[in-house]
């Protein structure tokens, strides 16, 4: 990963200059940058190396729903900072993270025609690292769902199959940086909605502990705690100067994550030590978990062990069903709590046919649900957050896969077609204590957890998880492990990363899309 830089220096003194887009994919973000900073290849000229790939592979695998390309090139007219990701571009979520003067849809037709006059303090950060913005990406409603297929902009699909789903919430940006429009880009994750599309569309997905990253200055925290942002690489080292640009506080913050010794990229190509690492193919939270994603947990348990580590099967006990409950009961109640609040934004008024039918129904349910139950919920889901810490604490590191399968094809993961006529009908009639009474709570947690049994569950506790793409099945399809540290250790986390990734690269792997 090191050298990359400097073989493309010669390859483009062969070539008298320029960039292909070969040579582009070649190098993550941090290579990119240094080229420029080596005069080897301009700032603009990366960006137009972006520009013809979104054109190019977008109209398939519909990754970038707002374009800034003119925004852009004036950007790097105007000159990049001077910082670590000096002119590498870069795309945005479209949703919280908010790009001054450009539409934010959050996924959901109510926000259009809406735009923020400010940039968020991640966005200021970005652009003090000399990123440039070439565009924002595709995101499920208000990130809700683990797959990214929202009606105002239809479905983000995966490189490596476009049958599939690319994952979601960060589903958008997911494609984008696989398919190489981009080395790097944005992602926000409260359920694992960086790790998951990061596991579907083979990159490295890091989410960072709670309070490491900035929310303000519009907020102070997201779902009680469960979000963060960061970024989606195909390199580890990527994640982590990302990190070390980004983390610290900003005013306001409600809590902050204890700081690093040193910067996180100096943790990259670091011996981690023989680690002490537990694992599972248990689901936390879902019922099963496909043969692949097992034979894969196995096969990474082998190279874990080859690498030195003591490797231990072992779980915190978790009553999964009463988890989900509490986390749906959660959501509901915050996504109600938004829809109360977004006129104070927009000066719009909240009407049923703004919003998609699932999205309606759950807000439906929020209102429905006693403030004493909702109350009662979160504190259980901090009590169990507590515990499970507390257990993690006898190990390094906790092993699960990300996913209980490979990307399933689109429309696998959505409610059935009954139950979003079911859910049309009393979104139509207001009429939320129906939901609650017909159980239809814990068929919504069933349908989004069985995907994903165990991402949420350490946004509750706020540990630091990564998505490492190590797997692949025999037909081409990305399989993730999914790896949690000890809260505010980052680093350990970097320095096993960065060996796997010596171990078993995953940097040229490119799908035929891409």
């Amino acid at each position: 990963m090191r050298d990359r830089g400097g073989a493309l220096h010669g390859i483009l003194e062969a070539n008298g200059g320029g960039m292909s887009p070969d040579q582009y994919l070649e190098h993550d973000g941090l290579g990119l940058a240094e080229l420029v900073r080596q005069g080897s290849v301009s700032a603009a000229e990366l960006l137009e190396v972006s520009i013809t790939r979104i054109e190019r592979l977008n109209p398939t695998l519909n990754a970038v729903i707002h374009p800034m390309f003119e925004q852009a090139r004036r950007a790097v007219a105007a000159g990049v900072p001077d910082g670590p990701f000096a002119g590498v571009p870069f795309v945005v979520k479209d949703i919280i993270a908010m790009v001054a003067g450009e539409p934010q849809r959050n996924g959901s037709r109510y926000f259009e025609g809406w735009a923020p006059d400010h940039d968020s303090e991640l966005i200021a950060r970005y652009r003090r690292a000399g990123l440039v913005i070439v565009g924002k990406t595709n995101t499920p409603e208000f990130g809700l769902t683990p797959y990214t297929e929202p009606a105002l902009f239809g479905p983000t699909r995966n490189p490596w199959d476009a049958a599939r789903t690319a994952g979601g919430s960060s589903g958008g940006t997911a494609a984008a940086v696989a398919s190489g429009m981009v080395p790097l880009g944005h992602g926000n994750d409260g359920g694992g909605s960086i790790r998951i599309p990061a596991a579907a569309c083979g990159l490295f997905g890091l989410k960072p502990s709670r309070g490491r990253n900035p929310l303000g200055p519009d907020f102070s925290e997201f779902w009680y705690g469960f979000v963060a942002e960061h970024v989606l690489t195909r390199s580890v080292r990527d994640s982590a100067a990302m990190l070390d640009a980004t983390a610290g506080l900003d005013a306001g913050a409600p809590y902050a994550a204890p700081a690093p010794a040193r910067p996180f990229l100096q943790e990259v190509g670091a011996p981690p030590g023989r680690l002490r690492i537990a694992w599972t193919a248990k689901p936390f939270l879902g019922d099963s978990v496909d043969a692949h994603c097992v034979a894969a947990l196995e096969r990474t348990v082998r190279l874990l062990e080859e690498l030195g580590h003591e490797v231990v099967e072992a779980a915190p006990v978790l009553d999964g069903e009463r988890f989900g409950r509490a986390f749906m009961v959660m959501l509901c109640g915050q996504l109600a709590a938004d829809l109360r609040l977004f006129p104070l934004a927009t000066g719009k008024r909240v009407r049923r046919r703004d919003f998609e039918v699932e999205t309606w129904a759950l807000a439906l349910l929020g209102r429905s649900l006693s403030a004493d139950l909702q109350a009662a919920a979160v504190t259980w889901l901090q009590m169990e957050s507590r515990r499970i810490s507390a257990w993690c604490e006898q190990f390094d590191v906790l092993l699960t896969p990300t996913l209980a399968s490979p990307p399933p094809v689109h429309g696998a993961l959505r409610p059935p077609a009954w139950q979003h006529l079911a859910l049309d009908v009393v979104g139509r009639l207001g009429a939320g204590t129906l939901l609650k009474l017909s159980g239809m709570l814990g068929d919504a947690a069933r349908q989004a957890f069985g995907f994903i049994p165990w991402t949420p569950v350490f946004n509750a506790t706020g540990q630091p998880a990564m998505s490492v793409p190590l797997e692949w099945t025999d037909d081409g399809l990305p399989i993730g492990m999914h790896f949690v540290a000890r809260y505010g250790d980052e680093a350990t986390l970097f320095r096993l990363a960065s060996q796997l990734e010596g171990a078993r690269p995953w940097f040229h792997r490119r799908p035929a899309l891409g």
